[in-house]
């Protein structure tokens, strides 16, 4: 059966997410990501009864405007269950990804200009960074071209990403998708890979850059991944 509404049994964890992805939205502007209402940030709200549920933004609001309360939840079908406001044009993507990726639980989108700029190319970014090792274990993928509104941008996501280290995706001629574990590592995502997107764009003006062996990638991705920071 469908869900129609929040279970009761899932409102404190609904409610968390809705407070949690409204103030991530706020990161998207604050690191130039996004303008005006594009970008999205949704994050998994996983049910014992096994129907997951996603909390994302509503479509076209700006983001001085969003709150917990402006946040829309839906099924991994992209059905609204709650809120009255219609849930963003990506939400077929996000659903797909949550659906076919058990392992994600966040997932934005935005347009941010370096990495777009290589999406438009159609061009991996190279993993010519130690940073790029550390964060994405290997070069930048692209996904293929889709048009927006059903779940074919989500296809190409799972498809580029399933088996790969980065959790960012270039999708053709559209921009960067990021996973994560949750929103917020999803959220950081967004910020590492436009950054590594301007810093080599920066360095093909002045020449080649030189890549990183993977030997060293390897090994650079295993430290910062398991030893690095906080455990």
């Amino acid at each position: 059966m469908p869900i129609t509404e929040v279970p009761a049994h899932l409102r404190a964890a609904v409610d968390a997410a809705k407070e949690k992805v409204a103030a991530l939205h706020a990161e998207l502007p604050r690191w130039e990501l996004v303008v005006w209402t594009a970008g999205n940030v949704s994050e998994r709200v996983s049910n014992p009864d096994g129907d997951d549920l996603l909390v994302i933004k509503p479509s076209g609001v700006a983001y001085d405007d969003i709150t917990p309360g402006s946040m829309v939840v839906c099924d991994l079908e992209g059905n609204l269950v709650e809120g009255d406001r219609s849930p963003s044009s990506d939400t077929a993507a996000h659903a797909y990804v949550y659906t076919h990726m058990p392992e994600v639980g966040g997932v934005v989108h935005t347009h941010s200009t370096y990495a777009t700029a290589w999406a438009a190319r159609a061009e991996e970014i190279p993993c010519v960074l130690t940073m790029m090792a550390d964060e994405f274990g290997g070069p930048v993928p692209v996904g293929p071209f889709a048009i927006i509104g059903d779940d074919s941008i989500g296809r190409g996501i799972v498809e580029t990403l399933s088996g790969h280290r980065s959790p960012a995706v270039l999708m053709r001629n559209h921009g960067p998708f990021t996973i994560g574990k949750d929103a917020r590592a999803a959220v950081k995502a967004a910020v590492m890979v436009e950054e590594v997107a301007r810093t080599v764009h920066v360095s093909r003006q002045l020449g080649e850059p030189l890549p990183i062996a993977q030997e060293h990638v390897d090994s650079l991705y295993a430290r910062y991944q398991n030893v690095y920071g906080q455990h």
